[in-house]
């Protein structure tokens, strides 16, 4: 098993990070590969230049904010010495937004021949309130984002490495869809989380049959 978490406070991941003599390099010691969030995400900003500094693979979440340019340099900061599995860009836009964003990313990494690993999280852009103000995701447009990345990645002969879903194993009803047919209305029977709407066991067991 291997752990990952938003580095974004950084006087906790400061705290946990260690000089290794027999690598001779810095890593975080809290977690295998830590990440920047879209809010931190910023060129000369605190967030990169503690990320630049340590040894761990790492991921960099991305989505419609970020220009072309901003990625390019981020990359080059982030994974100077272009090493294999160094860098992963996890991008999220949301099924609406996804086929105007995502192609001009995977363009400027493609143009500045450095080595990253694509993710999608089709999650985060595909969260929406219901009109009784309840927070969730619709299976449907989960998804139809998976389904636009890998078409567009394979256009674009790029590869998506992989997937990211925020899932339980628990049979809980916080996004709606799937092959039950979850409604809005079924929502309040068994809505457990305090944070983001997971897919609940049956749901993420029919996402990843589609994707095979």
């Amino acid at each position: 098993f291997y752990a990952s978490h938003e580095g974004l406070h950084l006087h906790y991941e400061q705290a946990q990070t260690r000089y290794l003599k027999r690598r001779q390099r810095w890593y975080n010691l809290s977690t295998h590969m830590p990440w920047i969030g879209m809010r931190t995400a910023r060129p000369g900003g605190s967030h990169v230049e503690y990320f630049r500094g340590i040894a761990n693979p790492i991921g960099v979440k991305v989505g419609e904010g970020m220009d072309a340019a901003t990625l390019r340099n981020l990359v080059q900061i982030l994974n100077p010495d272009n090493e294999p599995g160094r860098l992963t860009l996890i991008h999220r836009f949301g099924a609406g937004r996804i086929e105007q964003a995502l192609p001009a990313l995977i363009n400027a990494v493609r143009g500045s021949d450095c080595q990253v690993l694509w993710v999608c999280d089709p999650m985060h852009g595909n969260t929406e309130s219901t009109p009784q103000g309840v927070k969730t995701r619709r299976f449907e447009n989960i998804l139809a984002e998976v389904e636009s990345a890998f078409r567009m990645h394979e256009e674009a002969s790029s590869i998506l490495g992989g997937v990211h879903f925020e899932l339980t194993g628990d049979d809980v009803t916080e996004c709606t869809g799937g092959a039950r047919g979850l409604a809005d209305g079924d929502l309040a029977r068994a809505y457990h989380t305090t944070v983001d709407p997971r897919l609940n066991y049956e749901q993420a067991l029919e996402l990843a049959m589609l994707i095979g």
